[in-house]
């Protein structure tokens, strides 16, 4: 859609926004409509009321739409594959056995949090969670206490390592318009973001999860009448083939910081192809289809099972899907109206401590258009000029990156896919997924910009 000047005021669009998300709120929780419907129909009425041209309303929640399927729909797809391969061939509950056997049921949420925090190290946020979500259901099931006592931990993990640490895009990109040393921002990321996971993921998971006690879904069980696991396999094997995708994933991320370094030929044949064969969708597409020769054919299952196992773990995946795209158009709207663009304007010339305002606007540009890459992305390309001329240095640069991250998943809420991915794989209702979900991520980022200032003072 070709850009169009916004005329509206700030004032106006900020009670457009108020008003679109107060709609939404209402159909969903009052009138019971469904989340796809009112997702979209909102995002229509939005696009409507805050001036998009009549002739570009459909292009743009289309497009909007249509990007963050691209993004979700492959990922979303092939994860449950794997998860369900996992679940009937009793792979999860081999490795959630041993899990508990080393380390403990009390201390099993610990364990998954601590292992999520590794494998979120060069996975990206949906990806690393949908693979992980077999083998929480599986020690929620067996423990019990509710979902959330494991769940929220490694939900937590990987949303920390994601918007803290390199070499994940949104810090990386931050750092190069902020030209702060990517080196020292993975010390400096992997410091904020380990006491803020104790606190937002461990401490309030603990706490939230005896509070608000959620049954485990069957989304990746195939109900609980499914096929009984014959000749299982080892917890070894099931961690070889959760690593093999991350494995993968983490030769992409690899690449891309290599090639933000210079240290290779981001032009060079092979430096495609290996991108490639490591971008998340073909990482897990690989990852199934070994899974299906290690979990079936190797084990004694008939071709035909095994496509049934495959065929049977995308029906209940759809709707989350299809709710995750709505939840992106809705914020691809609000990017388009220029919302967001108005309130980081506003809140730019208010007097501030350069890493409050630069927090503050990341925040509202969260809270605009949902995406918290976009936000930090947006917030450092306009804080980048105060920076510049404060003369800041070091770990300075580093703080005002993480400062700038922590605003950037600040009170996740409808236009976020993020809520809707998490709230329909754990079936939580909208107000439940407010309570724990928005929540959590927004003790991230004020814990993440406390740590933030500290490291801003004292270095």
């Amino acid at each position: 859609m070709q850009q169009f000047e916004q005329t509206l005021g700030t004032g106006t669009l900020l009670a457009i926004v108020v008003g679109a998300i107060a709609l939404l709120l209402v159909l969903i929780i009052q009138f019971r409509v469904h989340a796809f419907v009112a997702l979209v129909l909102v995002s229509l009425l939005t696009a409507i009321v805050a001036g998009i041209p009549p002739n570009a309303v459909l292009t743009t929640i289309t497009n909007a739409f249509g990007s963050t399927l691209g993004g979700v729909a492959l990922l979303v797809g092939f994860g449950a594959m794997l998860g369900r391969l996992l679940e009937v061939s009793g792979g999860a509950q081999a490795l959630a056995d041993d899990l508990v056997a080393r380390f403990g049921e009390r201390q099993a949420p610990l364990a998954l949090g601590i292992a999520s925090l590794i494998f979120g190290f060069p996975i990206f946020f949906d990806a690393g969670l949908v693979v992980m979500l077999p083998v929480v259901f599986t020690v929620a099931r067996r423990l019990g206490g509710g979902l959330l006592l494991y769940g929220i931990p490694v939900a937590t993990a990987f949303s920390v390592m994601h918007v803290f640490v390199p070499p994940h895009p949104g810090p990386v990109a931050a750092a190069e318009l902020l030209h702060a040393d990517v080196g020292l921002l993975i010390l400096v990321g992997l410091a904020v973001a380990i006491p803020t996971w104790v606190v937002a993921g461990w401490l309030f998971g603990q706490w939230i999860g005896k509070r608000v006690v959620l049954p485990v879904p069957d989304i990746l069980s195939g109900g609980r009448d499914g096929e009984a696991p014959a000749n299982p396999p080892s917890s070894g094997t099931v961690v070889g083939l959760l690593l093999l995708p991350l494995a993968l994933i983490f030769i992409n991320t690899g690449l891309d910081f290599a090639r933000a370094q210079g240290w290779v030929n981001g032009d060079a044949t092979w430096f495609q192809v290996a991108r490639t064969i490591g971008a998340t969708p073909v990482a897990l597409l690989i990852s199934v289809l070994v899974a299906s020769y290690v979990l079936g054919a190797r084990r004694g299952r008939d071709p035909k099972a095994v496509e049934g196992i495959l065929d049977s773990a995308l029906g209940p995946v759809c709707s989350i899907i299809l709710i995750t795209g709505a939840g992106g158009m809705f914020g691809g709207v609000l990017r388009a109206s220029g919302i967001g663009d108005a309130l980081s304007d506003g809140l730019a010339y208010i007097g501030l401590p350069v890493i409050a305002a630069g927090f503050l606007i990341a925040t509202a540009l969260r809270v605009a258009q949902g995406s918290a890459t976009v936000a930090l992305i947006t917030a450092a390309g306009l804080m980048q000029p105060a920076i510049d001329a404060a003369g800041y240095q070091g770990a300075d640069r580093a703080a005002m990156v993480i400062a700038l991250a922590a605003g950037s998943v600040m009170l996740s809420h409808v236009n976020d896919s993020g809520f809707w991915l998490v709230g329909r794989f754990f079936n939580m209702d909208i107000k439940t997924t407010f309570m724990t979900w928005t929540v959590m991520q927004t003790i991230v980022g004020l814990m993440g910009f406390g740590l933030a200032v500290l490291i801003f003072w004292i270095f």
